[in-house]
């Protein structure tokens, strides 16, 4: 049983150190990112001090409210590729970044400066609306 358990652990950290290799390569690319990534609690902290400004949806499959936004943000992060990295965050799946940030209503957007959160958006909003909040930090 330990064995099978120390099997899968170690397949885990294989897994988690081949992401984060892809994800600092494609940070030194400066590749423009025109879809949102997909943080976890492992990934989180490392991206969001790489990148100078990003919006990270909050959100889960069960919530319709996030299911409704959700083509808001890949618009955005069409948009504003190059610029703003857009992100999202599963809050069932990564509950010690959701706990952390003190998310308690999804979908939440978290706008995020230079490692920091400067703003959030809680719940359904138009898109200008997000837009408008981004560019007051840009």
């Amino acid at each position: 049983m330990n064995a099978l358990k120390n099997e899968k652990d170690a397949e885990l950290k294989k897994i988690h150190e081949e992401k984060l290799k892809e994800l600092k390569t494609n940070m030194k690319r400066g590749t423009s990112q025109n879809t949102p990534l997909t943080l976890t609690d492992d990934t989180f902290q490392d991206t969001v001090k790489a990148h100078p400004l990003m919006l990270i949806d909050c959100w889960a499959a069960w919530c319709s409210p996030c299911r409704m936004i959700a083509p808001v943000v890949d618009e955005l992060a069409k948009d504003y590729a190059g610029r703003i990295t857009i992100a999202k965050l599963n809050v069932d799946e990564n509950p010690k970044t959701a706990e952390e940030f003190c998310v308690v209503s999804i979908p939440t957007l978290l706008i995020m400066k230079s490692g920091k959160e400067v703003d959030r958006i809680i719940g359904v909003c138009p898109k200008q609306v997000i837009a408008e909040k981004l560019q007051k930090h840009m």
